[in-house]
């Protein structure tokens, strides 16, 4: 499972404050007796809205920091020629990071417009441009591989993808990606956020967040008893 991934001290750090912010400012939802249906199919008893978060100013500032000190730290100083947003979440992302680390910013769309190398990439760029593709989360990663295909066939170098959020517990989530050589690289899981959700009183029911521990533990029966697909 994603929570047993190790993790520096400063990721974990970044991983908290990413999930704290996030209950502060209503981007998740906890919600077991009316389970969501993602749009991979499971069904869960927990979503988080991260597009919420273009709405408060410090609460962004602060990810986009946090985001930035990820790239860095995965790619190195002068390793990456411009940030791409992935339609539509991505965009606002990347043209925050791209401003606070200096770079140019791209943005793929999710279905080519008009013919040839940039039907699907608007902005400017070169052949073999070092590239680092940003979304807000990542369920599983098949919009990912959507984009890095588009950003290949236009000439452009994909070698990992940043979010915000990562579900982090459906088996494979990372298959499509692994397999076309991508890593996937986030703040904060499902796990951070009952970490932080258990140690503030009143956010959430007990009842709530018991049901959430037991999703989390084996997403692929709960999903399958509360109306999504199962393995």
């Amino acid at each position: 499972m994603a929570h047993t991934v190790s993790r520096t001290h400063e990721q974990k750090q970044a991983a908290l404050t990413t999930a704290s912010i996030l209950l502060e400012i209503g981007a998740v939802n906890f919600r077991p007796q009316e389970p969501y249906i993602l749009t991979s199919g499971w069904a869960s008893p927990v979503y988080v809205d991260c597009r919420k978060v273009i709405s408060f100013p410090r609460a962004r500032a602060r990810i986009v920091e946090l985001m930035s000190n990820a790239i860095l730290r995965q790619s190195g100083y002068e390793s990456v020629d411009a940030i791409v947003g992935g339609e539509t979440a991505g965009i606002p992302y990347a043209a925050w990071i791209a401003d606070r680390l200096g770079l140019p910013m791209l943005y793929v769309r999710k279905k080519p417009k008009g013919f040839g190398r940039n039907a699907q990439i608007e902005g400017d760029f070169s052949d073999g441009a070092r590239v680092v593709l940003v979304e807000d989360l990542a369920s599983d990663g098949a919009s990912k591989v959507t984009f890095v295909n588009a950003l290949r066939e236009a000439g452009c170098k994909v070698d990992f993808s940043f979010v915000v959020f990562f579900y982090g517990v459906f088996p494979g989530a990372l298959k499509s990606l692994e397999e076309i050589g991508v890593e996937l690289n986030y703040l904060a899981n499902w796990w951070d956020v009952l970490e932080v959700a258990e140690n503030r009183q009143g956010t959430f029911s007990r009842a709530d967040i018991e049901a959430v521990r037991s999703f989390l533990h084996d997403p692929v029966q709960w999903s399958t008893l509360h109306g999504g697909r199962g393995a």
